[in-house]
């Protein structure tokens, strides 16, 4: 009997806020939630800011004053607005109008010695004999050369895309545990993972004694690697730039270390691993192995996850040059601006709106999925559940940047599957779309055709869409996993996000059976049953996850398992949640405890073993790896 794979778990961070207890989500339909809501959600925001203190039902301003809830709401209201979702970018990530960069100059002897400013932090690391250094004061310094030479030369500039998705400012993850040297990639995934652990309610060393090892998978990832100062960036960077490489910058760099440093340093896991990436979609495609592993019987938990810290001038720029990224000077040719103000910036991401570009942005999302019968077993919560992802191709393109139909066919086949589990009406009144929502112009035309064609097919007639780039921007990999977090929060807060920042849908999108609303879409008199995640990747790198309200999953495992399974399974549950209660009110006090196990655990290398031709037993672990295995290929031997 195949297995459902149930969400009993998720966590992470984005520029809208943490994932677990629906923050982020929260923040992002902030204005239609009530009074109450509100104040918890702004609340919650600046401790993780940094820009509250709470104690006892009181919280301490930066002042240090105390406060009662809806006067520090009120205070830091603002403040939070201001530092969150889509932005300019913040000097905390590096200054947009002094981007280090190189000029070639050239002097001759009989001409007089050059001057410039440098930044301290802009020197290099061995002075040459032919500079002074002038102290100015105000972290910076006048450099003199003399004689002749030819040579690069520190510079800055402007840069000329200066808004993105940044995490809340005032938050480091890397604050929260000994992340020395570690790419701001994985510090936001090691604090995704915790979140997702602390979200469950659960012990792990609990769930870890009732399965044997190989149970348990990890699959996460990138699209892109680490490539700040600490991964590959740094790694690129270090000949040109006179820096020493260090030893950390080549393996901490590669694309799959999601998973890795979650297996090496949070879970401990020994199962199956992997990261897959497929470019915008790697969310969905590392989600997609989890759930056939979980319905094949081959796994019975499963983390999935994807961080992607692409908010450097590097990556930025090569995606400008592309014509991808809303630059500022195509922006202010959009609005007829002369100057690009905060607010400006905050709209940059216009999803099927009159646009020009997308947004980039950070962000970490993981999800815990088990069998359906392993949630019943553990009491966990149950957030909803995966019943396939599907993944397709374009087949031959014109440009390996340009969309094709693989889009077509995932779409096609998550809206069939709906159908098929709860039926025509279901489907056409009950089911939305997260759509990839890129912002640029290419994507408003093909994706909005895909979406269009679709409903028409399966006589949907007016299919809601969701487009939350319009908030946190463009995650890279981890765009699907911030959909699939904000479908969540809609079964719990029964509201589907509105598009905020596209005033007017654009002439050329496709859109007589969809529903784009600017507005916040209240389901308080219409239930969703299913969401459909939709993803779209440079490369040809579809993908559609489908993902089933709780209210349906719950429905489904009482017919699987019947009424007495479920309600010994209600009475455990309040345990979880009870536990998932306590980890959120520290949370939302900024009171972060990340799980990570550097040199606190018994390190395994293979003599502690037991080895024989049953079953492998390993120190830590309470059941064995099993080698009594079946012949797959009974009929051919």
């Amino acid at each position: 009997m195949s297995q459902l794979p149930v969400i009993i778990g998720f966590g992470g961070v984005n520029a809208a806020g943490r994932s677990s207890g629906f923050q982020s989500f929260r923040r992002t339909v902030l204005n239609s939630l009530s009074t109450e809501q509100q104040t918890e959600t702004l609340l919650s925001l600046a401790c993780m800011m940094g820009l509250l203190t709470a104690k006892e039902g009181q919280w301490q301003n930066q002042q240090g004053e105390w406060l009662d809830a809806q006067s520090a709401a009120d205070q830091v209201r603002q403040q939070v607005l201001d530092n969150s979702l889509i932005r300019q970018t913040h000097p905390d990530w590096f200054d947009v109008n002094a981007i280090p960069a190189n000029t070639r100059i050239e002097i001759k002897p009989e001409q007089e010695a050059l001057s410039f400013k440098l930044r301290h932090r802009q020197l290099p690391e061995t002075i040459p004999a032919n500079w002074t250094l002038t102290d100015l004061g105000a972290g910076q310094v006048e450099v003199s050369i003399e004689g002749a030479f030819e040579a690069l030369v520190p510079d800055q500039r402007k840069a000329l895309v200066q808004s993105a998705g940044q995490l809340p400012t005032g938050f480091n993850p890397g604050d929260h545990y000994r992340s020395v040297h570690h790419p701001r990639g994985l510090q936001m995934a090691i604090f995704a993972a915790s979140d997702m652990i602390g979200s469950t309610g659960l012990d792990w060393d609990s769930v870890k004694a009732m399965l044997r090892p190989d149970q348990i998978a990890v699959y996460a990832g990138n699209s892109i690697g680490q490539l700040d100062q600490y991964g590959w960036g740094g790694l690129l960077q270090s000949f040109v730039s006179g820096k020493r490489a260090t030893s950390k910058q080549m393996p901490l760099g590669y694309g799959q270390m999601p998973a890795d440093f979650i297996n090496a340093y949070v879970l401990g896991s020994v199962g199956a691993t992997a990261g897959h990436l497929g470019a915008c979609a790697s969310f969905l495609y590392n989600l997609q192995a989890a759930v056939s592993d979980i319905r094949s019987g081959r796994r019975r938990l499963a983390v999935i996850g994807t961080s992607d810290a692409p908010v450097t001038p590097e990556i930025i720029e090569g995606f400008r040059v592309m014509g991808a990224l809303a630059d500022d000077a195509s922006l202010m040719a959009l609005d007829a601006l002369e100057k690009l103000t905060d607010q400006d910036y905050q709209k940059a991401c216009r999803p099927f709106a009159e646009n020009c570009g997308f947004t980039m942005a950070e962000g970490a999302q993981y999800l815990m999925l088990t069998d359906d019968s392993l949630a019943l077993e553990l009491g966990a919560q149950i957030f909803g559940s995966v019943p396939d992802v599907f993944v397709n191709a374009d087949g031959f393109k014109k440009s390996i940047s340009a969309p094709g139909i693989g889009n077509y066919v995932t779409l096609a086949k998550s809206a069939a599957l709906v159908r098929s589990i709860l039926g025509e009406e279901s489907l056409r009144q009950h089911s939305y779309v997260h759509a990839h929502g890129t912002s640029t112009p290419k994507n408003r035309v093909t994706e909005s055709h895909v979406l269009n064609e679709v409903a028409k097919a399966f006589n949907i007639e007016s299919w809601p869409v969701a487009a939350i780039k319009c908030y946190v921007g463009h995650s890279q990999g981890t765009a699907a996993g911030d959909q699939t977090i904000s479908a969540l929060g809609t079964w719990a807060h029964q509201m589907i996000p509105g598009i905020a920042t596209t005033e007017k849908v654009a002439d050329d999108v496709h859109q007589s059976n969809l529903l784009f609303s600017q507005q916040a879409i209240d389901l308080k008199e219409r239930r969703m049953d299913s969401a459909l995640i939709n993803a779209k990747g440079f490369g040809g790198n579809n993908a559609t996850g489908v993902i089933l309200s709780p209210e349906v999953t719950l429905r489904m495992l009482t017919k699987k398992h019947g009424q007495d399974a479920m309600a010994a399974w209600q009475d455990k549950v309040k345990q979880q949640q009870h536990k998932a209660a306590e980890y959120l009110a520290k949370a939302d006090a900024g009171q972060f405890e990340l799980v990570y196990h550097f040199g606190s655990r018994e390190v395994l290398e293979g003599p502690e073993l037991q080895i024989s031709d049953r079953e492998i037993r390993i120190p830590g672990f309470e059941q064995t790896v099993s080698l009594e295995l079946d012949n797959p290929f009974g009929d051919m031997s």
